[in-house]
């Protein structure tokens, strides 16, 4: 298994299946290479290996009866460590949560990987409690970036992303509350899905703004993130935002000719507030999916405004208690921003919602006349860890909070949406895209997707150094 990261989810499947390897060789190559190699990235926080083991032995005995282990059949995977793992402490990039019990149980999302067949081996870096855009953890060091490890890996789910470019595991789970799916996606270069808000359960992870936070999966290739988004769907009423939905099985439809989507390029805001070359990935991609023509969401700004007053206000109440106690045991830039979202008035959190509702029904009259919107995911590709300023427009900008410009307005209503990544010229950073649509139409998404990835013009390969 020494091209094991070169193999797509579905290849290692296919492997397994047809007897020319076993779970177990997979896994304990994957082991291998995560020690190998993650000390370049810092993506793991911690390896479950005789999970790991006692899993992938289960797919081979599976095999050995003649019964089918699933979909993702000896599959590797990892998880943002936010994500209950039984026999863990969930850290969610602290350390207030080393007190905390091992978890007693896994969370739904990874019982559905489980149960698919996928293989856990390990959980990932991030920003503490996911306030972030940079994985620049103070307690757990910096996620790197594969393409250029002197950069960051974006966030909150850095170590999500990281892991999968460098070739560590074909798919790994994350969480997305203001772009922490779409961020990451977009700096290392591979492909991720924010479902719409109340499509996956997120019970079994740590919230950080309930009305706004999801889940969902990363990968190098399209199939292998529609066989990971199947896998952590299913109805589960420990998640009260969850919508009972009929499953969503998005991995039929990736063969089909694309057609009959109506694309657009979002432009105003979205035009704007981010270097040349994020435009130009975007206004290609729309191109090659036939939509030439441009329209507006003219309210994104005050949009992505209101998304930060209630990100602070909500934030800061799920911390309050630890505030109030072991403020010093927080990152400072994580505390300074629950801090003032507790002192958020709380008429400013009433308006933003009202904005919230306006920019809704804003959003629903456009995906009246189309089908998927694009625009970029982020300002720029990935920048020098420890850098504070953006340079955009003419100008510069705070650099941490800016990463969100795209992302923010469209989680805030909860839209789907299918990042896709584009690699530039040979050496040039890769940047991503937002595909998005109307809730409930991530099967459009997942078409636009496998259209792009037929045509070439959007691909994840594994990040240079680490083929």
């Amino acid at each position: 298994m020494n091209d094991l990261a070169q193999m797509t989810g579905q290849e290692i499947v296919a492997a397994i299946k047809g007897r020319h390897t076993t779970a177990v060789a997979v896994a304990e190559a994957a082991l291998a290479r995560i020690a190998e190699r993650n000390g370049e990235v810092n993506a793991f926080t911690s390896v479950t290996a005789a999970r790991a083991r006692a899993e992938a032995a289960s797919v081979d005995a599976s095999l050995a009866r003649g019964e089918d282990p699933g979909p993702l059949a000896g599959v590797p995977y990892a998880v943002k460590n936010l994500f209950d793992v039984e026999g863990e402490i969930t850290l969610a990039g602290s350390i207030i949560e080393r007190d905390a019990a091992p978890k007693a149980r896994d969370g739904f999302a990874v019982r559905g990987m489980r149960a698919a067949g996928g293989v856990l081996v390990g959980c990932l870096n991030m920003d503490e409690y996911a306030y972030g855009f940079t994985t620049e953890n103070s307690h757990y060091g910096p996620c790197r970036n594969p393409h250029d490890p002197t950069r960051i890996a974006g966030g909150s789910s850095g170590g999500s992303g990281a892991a999968v470019a460098a070739g560590l595991v074909p798919i790994t789970l994350g969480t997305d509350t203001n772009g922490s799916i779409r961020v990451p996606s977009s700096l290392n270069g591979i492909w991720g899905i924010k479902p719409t808000y109340g499509r996956l359960s997120r019970a079994g992870s740590v919230p950080f703004v309930f009305s706004l936070d999801h889940v969902g999966p990363f990968a190098r290739n399209v199939a292998d993130l529609a066989c990971a988004y199947e896998a952590m769907q299913g109805h589960d009423p420990e998640d009260p935002a969850q919508a009972r939905r009929p499953a969503d099985p998005v991995s039929a439809l990736l063969s089909h000719a694309f057609g009959g989507l109506r694309v657009a390029r979002l432009g105003g805001h979205f035009a704007a507030n981010g270097q040349p070359e994020v435009h130009a990935a975007a206004d290609l991609v729309a191109r090659m999916l036939g939509g030439s023509d441009v329209v507006t969401l003219a309210d994104a700004a005050a949009a992505r405004a209101a998304a930060f007053l209630i990100t602070a206000a909500e934030g800061a109440q799920q911390h309050l208690p630890d505030l109030l106690t072991r403020a010093a045991d927080f990152e400072p830039l994580t505390r300074d921003r629950l801090l003032a979202g507790a002192l958020v008035p709380a008429q400013w959190v009433l308006k933003a919602q009202r904005i919230r509702s306006h920019f809704r029904a804003q959003a629903a009259a456009v995906f009246a006349d189309w089908d998927i919107l694009v625009a970029p995911a982020t300002p720029s590709a990935a920048t020098p860890i420890g850098q504070e300023w953006l340079e955009v427009d003419g100008g510069k900008i705070p650099l941490r909070p800016s990463f969100g410009v795209f992302t923010q307005p469209i989680s805030f209503i909860g839209l789907p949406v299918l990042a896709a990544p584009v690699q530039n010229a040979a050496g040039a950073l890769p940047v991503g895209v937002q595909l998005i649509a109307a809730p409930w139409a991530e099967a459009s998404l997942f078409r636009a997707a496998a259209e792009l990835e037929r045509l070439g013009i959007c691909a994840a390969p594994v990040a240079p150094g680490f083929a």
